[in-house]
């Protein structure tokens, strides 16, 4: 495993460059290997000014404490340059965000210092193509305060195998906690906070180009505005699978459904009442 050590976060648009030559440069075929590195920001404090315009977007409170689901978006910007200052073996563009998984072992308090890794998982099948994790943690000194999994899809043709797949479970009995008009400009609101310029997200007539019929969320922020409308743990896990694309702007309902200590949540638009997120919280 090779280490990159970085004395602060890298700026994620200077990874754009690369992303649109894979655009024009196909990746070799042949077998598929990730890199074997990660990448280390040794020793930072999160921007305050940045931390707040992140939670006006997303719904969260300033409250001296940082929501554990920003400290896995600035992780974003070291999982960018890791797609494109390596051997990495897909288009990145190409790339479906399908899951995200994060644990907070405690709160983490805005002036602490911090650092941050991140590193690739296992390449495994998916019945439509390959899947893999970007695995990140963050720690205060030694000590591990949050931990978190993003899993990517990369398309690709399959002998019809069936690959990972949530298991199947009984719905849970969801009570409609809000109503949310998600705005048309809610993608580059939330671009300007996390980096991510993804063309689908900006505006109708780039989303076209990428055969959407307008804009759509964020991932991302869909599940920080479902964490920001829950009541959560100082140690939870949330953990949320990506499902059907929220075109913007839209119209959508936000259910819960309390189980023991833990919450099971959805977002699903509120005329076809098809699902967005499904979700769940579970104390730690």
């Amino acid at each position: 495993m090779n280490t990159r050590h970085f004395s602060q976060l890298p700026k994620p648009y200077l990874a754009y460059p690369k992303v649109i030559q894979g655009l024009i440069f196909k990746k070799p075929k042949g077998e598929k290997v990730l890199p074997q590195v990660e990448y280390v920001v040794d020793s930072f404090q999160v921007d305050a000014k940045h931390l707040k315009a992140y939670n006006e977007v997303c719904g969260f409170k300033n409250n001296g404490y940082i929501p554990a689901i920003y400290l896995a978006v600035l992780s974003q910007s070291l999982q960018m340059h890791m797609m494109t200052q390596e051997a990495f073996p897909f288009a990145v563009l190409g790339l479906v965000h399908i899951r995200n998984q994060i644990k907070q072992h405690r709160k983490v308090g805005v002036n602490e210092q911090l650092s941050l890794s991140c590193k690739f998982g296992e390449l495994k099948p998916h019945d439509k193509g390959v899947q893999f994790d970007f695995i990140t943690t963050v720690k205060v000194g030694n000590e591990v305060v949050v931990e978190a999994l993003t899993t990517y899809l990369a398309r690709q043709k399959t002998n019809g195998g069936a690959g990972a797949k949530p298991a199947e479970s009984k719905a849970p009995e969801y009570q409609l906690a809000a109503t949310w008009d998600v705005s048309e400009n809610t993608g580059r609101r939330y671009a300007m906070t996390s980096g991510d310029f993804n063309l689908i997200h900006i505006h109708a007539v780039t989303a076209k180009a990428f055969g959407f019929k307008q804009a759509i969320a964020h991932g991302m922020w869909s599940k920080a505005k479902a964490l920001s409308n829950l009541n959560l743990p100082e140690a939870y896990e949330a953990d949320v699978w990506f499902k059907l694309p929220m075109y913007l702007p839209s119209k959508v309902e936000f259910l819960t459904a309390e189980q023991g200590k833990d919450t099971a949540f959805l977002i699903r638009n509120a005329k076809s009442q098809k699902p967005h997120v499904t979700g769940s919280v579970k104390a730690l």
